[in-house]
């Protein structure tokens, strides 16, 4: 019967006819497809080989159904042998909703070389945060700052790489398939499992409160470039200026952001432009203007559409670094070393503040929630750690890069904003496009970001990622308000992104896997006192770095 069973689907199915194909596809014992009755099995456009047709929908629900009844740390539900499509049947499915047929029958297809690899892990851990650079060396101080930066690269990319061999510390269990949070369920129970999703929707949420403030500000500088373009007016003669050959923006003394909330703020003696200063407002109507065009994508079921344009996260980071590039040769250097001089220029080597800088850097290297996924798909598995230590390289000279030069080419070190991009007035045209081509980004990011929230916390509650459209509705009013209220009442980046990078860095840079990794040693009678010192002095460090943000 099961030779009968075999003929009808595939009358060649074997390992030989599909070069490549591992076990885990085709195997002439183990993976049997299921019995489908002969009148079902057709042929499509006269091929002698015969193919399953609406079956395939059938299996791709039951495999679906069978994936969602336990969690993938546990073999007992694992989809059967013989629901599993036959290779030319296989669809490869994203997290974002779309699906591939595959088309080829080899190890490496659908991987990606080491080169795709180390740009994909550049480009997910480039964000919003390297907007706050340039103010956390000013916090930290010049030389402390640049040292911190390797520092923390240093030993965030070793977490990361205890991250991504916490797999291969279990042997008793198949853990191709586990996330680190399985991982952390296996080690730790149902508190490492809830924990350790904890701590990822907070660094999903923080990214999201950043991301509305920062549309907030692009917006509100964005509108404010065309109006003044039109009534035809010069910003830049009525703002405190600190550089004659490059205008660039000082705030008043005692304060942290420009003086820019209004547009009144301009000129408070003309009645246009105080009327439309009420109505065009950084924190008091803008952040509102956002729900209109945000909410509304937050509650589609697939924000595939949305994924198109993830190619728009490099080209903006170009895009900055470029304009970093001609604003410092324009404005020049102005680092003064001297320690008996007060200057404009001065550059103290050391602040007090230092942990506001690692604080956000915690952030600015966060890739540990989704490392082992990244790596997954790089063709040759043995350069995982290669190349996951060259995106960290590139990664952070990329933080050195634009932090040192604005900060070195800065006028006066105490104007510094925590989104640089705050020092150069609304009229300024590279800073305009800048804005605009974020402000798109951020657009289409962040309906993806709501789905990953989606994802892990109505996913892990409900079992659904879409449970009811009420469920989405008030989580995305949850998220939406968080936003809209920090822009309102502080919106600050620089203090967003430390704070929650402190938090979610705890678990997931520093305790997890250093705590995993003693565990595993233990187990295996490997456990050394230099090792023992060594990450538990990571645990505390990562608990000091929690505790100063809530000093500083």
């Amino acid at each position: 019967m099961g030779d009968d069973a075999q003929a009808l689907l595939d009358p060649v199915n074997s390992e030989e006819n599909y070069p490549g194909v591992g076990k885990s596809l085709v195997h002439s014992q183990f993976r049997r497809p299921f019995h489908v009755e002969p009148t079902n099995i057709v042929s499509i456009k006269g091929e002698d080989l015969q193919r399953v047709t609406a079956q395939a929908s059938a299996m791709s629900s039951r495999i679906q159904y069978y994936g969602r009844l336990a969690s993938p740390s546990e073999n007992a539900l694992i989809a059967p042998d013989h629901v599993i499509p036959d290779p030319e049947e296989i669809f490869i499915y994203s997290p974002l909703g779309t699906a591939a047929k595959v088309e080829g029958y080899s190890d490496s297809s659908g991987k990606n070389s080491s080169i795709m690899t180390i740009f994909m892990i550049w480009n997910t851990m480039m964000g919003t945060s390297v907007l706050s650079i340039p103010w956390g060396i000013k916090q930290a101080g010049f030389t402390t700052g640049v040292c911190i930066i390797f520092l923390m690269g240093v030993l965030t990319l070793y977490c990361c790489y205890r991250v991504l061999k916490s797999q291969g510390t279990i042997s008793d269990v198949d853990t191709s398939s586990w996330e680190f949070h399985d991982v952390c369920k296996y080690y730790f129970g149902s508190f490492g499992q809830w924990s350790s999703l904890l701590f990822s929707v907070v660094s999903l949420v923080g990214a999201m409160v950043v991301y509305w403030v920062l549309m907030s500000n692009f917006l509100f500088n964005t509108g404010k470039f065309v109006y003044n373009y039109i009534h035809d007016i010069n910003v830049t003669d009525d703002f405190l200026c600190t550089n004659e050959s490059e205008r660039v923006i000082c705030p008043i003394a005692g304060t942290d952001s420009p003086g820019s909330n209004t547009t009144q703020d301009i000129s408070a003696n003309r009645t246009d432009l105080q009327e439309f200063g009420m109505w065009w407002s950084k924190t008091d109507t803008v952040p509102f203007y956002l729900i209109v065009v945000l909410l509304p994508l937050l509650n589609f079921k697939s924000p595939s559409f949305f994924a198109k344009f993830n190619v728009l996260g490099t080209l903006s980071v170009i895009f900055l670094i470029s304009l970093v590039t001609l604003k410092t040769a324009h404005l020049g250097f102005h680092l003064d070393f001297q320690w008996f001089t007060s200057t404009d220029s001065f550059v103290p080597e050391f602040r007090l503040s230092f942990p506001q800088l690692t604080g956000v850097l915690t952030l600015a290297f966060f890739l540990h929630n989704c490392v082992i996924t990244l790596l997954k798909n790089n063709r040759n598995q043995a350069k995982n750690v290669r190349d996951l230590t060259v995106a960290y390289f590139l990664v952070g000279l990329t933080y050195l890069y634009v932090g040192v030069m604005i900060f070195a080419a800065f006028p006066s070190k105490d104007c510094i904003q925590q989104n640089f991009l705050d020092n150069f007035p609304s009229n300024d045209i590279m800073s305009f496009f800048a804005r605009i081509f974020l402000l798109f980004q951020m657009t289409t990011v962040y309906p993806l970001l709501g789905y990953f929230v989606r994802v892990q916390l109505l996913g892990h509650v409900f079992g659904k990622v879409y449970p009811s459209i009420f469920h989405v509705l008030a989580l995305n009013v949850a998220v939406v308000g968080a936003g809209v209220i920090m822009a309102r009442f502080n919106p600050n980046i620089g203090g967003i992104i430390r704070y929650s990078g402190a938090i979610c860095g705890l678990a997931f840079v520093f305790v997890y896997p250093a705590l995993i990794h003693l565990i595993s040693q233990y187990r295996t009678r490997e456990l050394k006192w230099p090792s023992l010192i060594f990450h538990v002095f990571l645990m505390v460090l990562g608990l000091a770095n929690l505790i100063s943000q809530f000093l500083m």
